[in-house]
């Protein structure tokens, strides 16, 4: 069970002695120094390939094809012109004028920071850092290459810049998609694919407003889709993917108060689920909570309709600085879900049947035990999954995520026994379902060439162990960036005693993560090994026919089709220090 923190998570945690003064609240978060040196290093490359383009263009390949193409291509739109379209081009060019792009980039930003009161400080970085970059190179290449303008009859004023390249299709194309990035990556539903595919066609209307109206040759605008690209490359990469800049703790991101303490400001939100816990138990944690410093906990139940997703967007939107979630695994995946990103910390407090990710987690499985623990405890930074398939929509997950017999055995657990025995239902269950047939299914890890399976439960997990402190995954760890992979086949009865010693064997040594690791007794081909291993970023499984599916511990609806991606360091979560 990993409890230390990952490179670039904060403790807030803090002796008296060291209480935070005003003044430090200013510090650069962590990280920044080294990533803005690699982040202009990186853009020094940009700059000195887009020159280097621009010098070839207007140089050694002013005479090859297609450059001898473009004034063809400018005279044929000059020809072309019509009142209605020059009066749209005129609407879609000023989409990339400065002065357009500097007030929505400015909107956008404030927006991110101050609407939610997270505040979302990485997306806004990434947003105006990426537009501001973008700019710089545009000058630098206007700067080092001359190039004129298309010899057509301009709708608009030649500024004194280059033709090479395209101003307003960079900054467009930084901008719009940058906002495209952050709608697939915060939105939820089917529209978040609407708006980022709308998004993303502005540069490319911006870009050819220009061609219309005579300011820049097809390579200037190719030359500025590029130059955009790139910078929201480089960003994108050092503040959403590695996420090496790690924010300074707000003073009320994690509870620090003792008994006789003052609560920083910003409310608690407790969202529970009413079905698992009672009166007694909402006032224990109550209780809790406000020896903790916590002082009127706002508590928010779930439905059958919402299990917590907009329960917790509304905590986040009122500014919540802690999120107490009560319930089972599903319960719990909901809120994770939305909190992901936020920075927000999350307090776990199992109720539920299974509670996988408390178990793995260490936590005690008494509510108000885990809610003291979390509470005496520190943030930690832990990963999530992000999976769809067809019928089944992009959402997160905390645990685990399979199809075929785990599946299969969550279809025909009953409510009632669950309620009665506990995560000892599944089990029986289990027997009931061990018959299942096996599935054919193509598996392709971190765009690596695919290969076959036959199966009969595949489990794509962030945590190793189930209930009954079975490891199913010995190398799995919820913090390492990486899921894991199980593709159980065992066959007859001796197929499964080997499956059997393979997990035992597992669950007493663990082998490091990487990136393809199989378990299996010497001798065996692929066609007779029980278990397989491996650990990926991003996984595609295609099966040959629908299956059961489950996330979670919920049955999903069944399908051919499951993609999992991992999101490192998504989730702050509250957990004991190891000497406690």
């Amino acid at each position: 069970m990993p409890t230390a923190v990952p490179d670039g998570a904060a403790e807030i945690t803090r002796s008296p002695a060291e209480t935070v003064s005003p003044a430090r609240s200013f510090a650069l978060p962590r990280g920044t120094g080294r990533t803005t040196a690699r982040i202009a290093a990186l853009t020094a490359c940009q700059a000195a390939s887009m020159v280097g383009l621009g010098l070839l263009i207007t140089g050694p390949a002013r005479g090859l094809w297609p450059v001898t193409a473009e004034d063809t291509v400018n005279e044929r739109l000059e020809q072309a012109r019509t009142s209605t379209l020059t009066t749209l081009s005129s609407i879609a060019s000023e989409a990339g004028n400065t002065l357009t792009i500097v007030t929505i980039t400015l909107l956008a930003c404030l927006s991110l920071l101050l609407i939610p009161r997270l505040p979302m400080w990485r997306q806004a970085a990434f947003l105006a850092v990426a537009v501001s970059l973008q700019s710089l190179v545009f000058l630098a290449i206007t700067e080092s290459v001359d190039r004129h303008r298309p010899d057509v009859h301009r709708l608009d004023a030649s500024p004194p810049t280059s033709s090479y390249t395209s101003g307003h299709t960079g900054a467009a194309t930084a901008l719009y998609a940058g906002l495209a990035v952050l709608a697939l990556s915060r939105l939820r539903g089917p529209w978040r694919k609407v708006v980022a595919g709308l998004l993303l066609l502005l540069p490319l209307l911006v870009g050819l407003a220009r061609l219309y109206r005579g300011m820049h040759h097809p390579t200037d605008v190719l030359g500025g889709l590029a130059n955009g690209g790139l910078s929201l490359l480089i960003v994108g990469r050092a503040l959403l993917v590695d996420r090496s800049v790690t924010a300074a703790p707000s003073a009320g991101a994690v509870a620090t108060a003792r008994t006789g303490e003052e609560r920083p400001p910003g409310t608690t939100a407790v969202i529970l689920n009413p079905t698992v816990t009672d009166e007694n138990q909402r006032h224990e944690l109550r209780q809790t909570l406000e020896r903790h410093g916590h002082r009127e906990p706002v508590f928010l139940e779930t439905t059958a309709d919402d299990p917590g997703a907009g329960q917790t967007a509304r905590a986040l939107r009122e500014g919540a600085a802690l999120v107490v979630v009560c319930g089972g695994d599903g319960t719990i995946r909901a809120v994770a879900d939305t909190l992901a990103g936020s920075g927000v910390p999350l307090a776990l407090v199992p109720c539920g049947t299974g509670n996988l990710l408390a178990r793995n987690l260490g936590l005690p499985l008494s509510p108000v035990a885990a809610l003291e623990a979390a509470l005496s405890g520190a943030p930690h930074r832990l990963d999530l999954g992000s999976i769809e398939g067809d019928g089944l929509p992009a959402t997160g997950f905390a645990a685990m995520a399979g199809a075929g017999l785990d599946a299969a055995m969550m279809e025909h657990t009953d409510p009632r026994a669950k309620a009665a025995l506990g995560w000892p239902a599944y089990a029986l269950a289990g027997f009931g379902t061990l018959r299942t047939p096996r599935m054919q299914v193509t598996i392709r890890l971190d765009g690596s060439p695919a290969f076959r399976r036959t199966a009969r439960m595949v489990l794509v997990a962030n945590v190793g162990t189930v209930q009954g402190g079975v490891t199913l995954l010995p190398a799995a760890r919820p913090d390492d960036g990486l899921l894991d992979l199980l593709v159980l086949d065992p066959r007859g009865p001796g197929g499964w005693l080997r499956a059997v010693r393979t997990l035992l064997r597992g669950r007493a040594t663990p082998p490091q993560p990487s990136t393809v690791r199989t378990l299996k007794t010497e001798g065996d081909d692929h066609d007779g090994v029980p278990v397989e291993f491996f650990t990926f970023r991003r996984a595609e499984l295609t099966f040959d026919t629908p299956q059961s599916r489950e996330l979670d511990g919920d049955p999903v609806n069944p399908g051919r089709r499951l993609t999992a991606e991992v999101r490192p360091g998504a989730l702050t979560v509250l957990l004991p220090s190891p000497e406690k």
